[in-house]
């Protein structure tokens, strides 16, 4: 079990920790009983990588990151530490330097775009009544709504923050695309993984949520990752 690096586990706009539940179950089946899943306040690119740098930061040995959506930008801005040992992109925007979220989504504009609405705050939502079709059209009904009743909305601004130094140029990197995504379009994906010079890639038929449809799959891929990224 020693030889398992800690993994921690970043995810995305319009979701919480919670949304990593059955990847974190399929990893723990797997052996792996150093696990954390970051809690993100969604205000600004900074506070999020900051948040994540401390949860690298309380960990003794290496550590795999791992990125969903929003989250591929955290782990670009904080996955420079020392004691990381690799970054997983699962459906997820991996910007390079001066880039930001909402810069790459203009250059494909995914089909959920028009479902997403500022409130009066700041913040940006996903359209309730547009979640199952635009976030999770794999999973059940329930499921959707439970995640569109829970969503946390990130303030509008941190779509437009950039990254400094992008960790996947210093860091082996993996990446998850889904195909049936509708919230970054598929061919910025196959784009943004092009350009890593990933380890791996692999393609799902997916929503956005593979994290959540396609969880066992995932979770594979994460092992997968983990194993390479401490092996000599």
């Amino acid at each position: 079990m020693s030889n398992k690096p800690t993994i921690v586990l970043v995810h995305g706009f319009w979701g919480g920790a919670a949304h990593w539940g059955k990847v974190i179950v399929e990893l723990t089946r797997k052996g792996y009983t150093n696990i954390h899943a970051v809690e993100m306040p969604l205000t600004s690119l900074a506070d999020d990588a900051e948040r994540t740098r401390k949860m690298i930061a309380q960990q003794s040995g290496p550590v795999l990151l791992v990125g969903h959506s929003y989250g591929g930008a955290v782990i670009t801005e904080a996955g420079n530490q020392p004691n990381v040992v690799g970054l997983v992109y699962i459906a997820a925007f991996a910007p390079d330097a001066g880039e930001s979220p909402g810069g790459l989504t203009q250059q494909h504009l995914p089909a959920a775009a028009p479902n997403l609405a500022p409130d009066s705050d700041g913040f940006l939502w996903l359209k309730a009544d547009k979640f199952h079709q635009s976030f999770c059209q794999d999973l059940t009904a329930d499921e959707a709504l439970v995640m569109a009743v829970t969503q946390k909305a990130p303030v509008a601004s941190t779509f437009g923050d950039t990254i400094s130094n992008p960790a996947w140029k210093n860091k082996p990197s993996w990446y998850q695309i889904s195909t049936e995504d509708h919230m970054i379009h598929p061919d910025n994906q196959r784009q943004m993984s092009a350009r890593l010079g990933a380890k791996k890639i692999i393609t799902l038929d997916a929503s956005h949520a593979s994290l959540a449809s396609r969880a066992n799959e995932v979770a594979a891929f994460i092992d997968e990752a983990a194993t390479a990224a401490v092996t000599p």
